[in-house]
């Protein structure tokens, strides 16, 4: 599965955290610009990871934020890790 590149190490970690399930209008800010047919690939890989888990939504729209960043490899702590470092850099 080919993952887009996400925009931002503030805007990932902030939808992790606000979010415990996120639609088109969240995933399309985590990776930025994407086709709404991208949007539904993800989100398809998504809903059938949730269903082998069986982890169920409360949207019918939505998928559950903590397995979609776990599929997609973005990695929560090593983004912390990354602002934290930025930061102690002056960098951010």
């Amino acid at each position: 599965m080919n993952i887009p590149q996400i925009t931002s190490i503030n805007e990932a970690l902030k939808i992790y955290y606000s979010y415990q399930e996120i639609g088109n209008k969240e995933i399309s800010s985590l990776f930025g610009r994407l086709s709404s047919a991208t949007v539904s690939r993800l989100k398809k890989n998504v809903k059938d990871e949730m269903i082998r888990r069986n982890i169920f939504s409360y949207g019918m729209y939505k998928i559950n934020t903590e397995v979609a960043f776990k599929l997609w490899g973005i990695d929560v702590n090593d983004l912390e890790k990354r602002r934290k470092k930025l930061k102690t850099l002056e960098l951010q």
